[in-house]
């Protein structure tokens, strides 16, 4: 397989792309970067667009989550290639979203999504990418879903958990059961 010009060759195991962004932290933009969150495991969750139907449910679902998250030494990235004004606007507009836990990254400029691999170009919005990047900045693991359908936040949990035991996990494998 080889990649295209405009698609990363994005790979588990590998070191996850770098970033410096503006997101919208609570009310306020602030610049982050991955790097600032090295020494914790990231999930990264990638969505198509502000102001849609499917995206607020997985945003709203990964607050939920916030404290599992956190119990796990994870922090939570989410974003898409909207502006961080369009991100202010939204969750001032949506009841559901007032209160996020975690930052809203911008990716204007979309090469976060290009340089992960999620960039629909013609679009110019991304898939739905979610990424566990370990806390040395490495790819531990990624979903891409389609623009319809939305991710499961258990799943994540559960793949969060799996890596984090270091060990060989059997399909379906949940937290507290025997590893190979």
């Amino acid at each position: 397989m080889s990649c295209h010009e405009y698609q990363a060759c994005l790979q588990v195991r590998q070191p996850a792309p770098e970033f410096t962004t503006t997101a919208l932290v609570g009310r306020d933009f602030k610049q982050i970067s991955l790097a600032d969150y090295r020494g914790k495991w990231v999930v990264l969750a990638f969505y198509p667009l502000d102001f849609t139907f499917v995206c607020p449910t997985e945003l709203v679902s990964l607050n939920d989550h916030h404290d599992d998250f956190s119990d796990r030494d994870a922090v939570v990235l989410a974003g898409s290639t909207d502006s961080q004004y369009s991100h202010l606007g939204w969750v001032k507009s949506d009841e559901r979203l007032s209160k996020l836990k975690y930052p809203l990254i911008a990716d204007m400029t979309k090469s976060i999504a290009a340089d992960y691999g999620i960039l629909l170009e013609e679009e110019g919005i991304s898939l739905r990418g979610t990424f566990i990047i370990d806390p040395e900045g490495i790819l531990r693991w990624m979903q891409i879903n389609d623009l319809d359908v939305g991710r499961n936040v258990d799943e994540i949990l559960r793949t969060l958990d799996a890596l984090q035991t270091g060990k060989k996990c059997p399909c379906d494998w949940q937290q507290g059961e025997a590893t190979l």
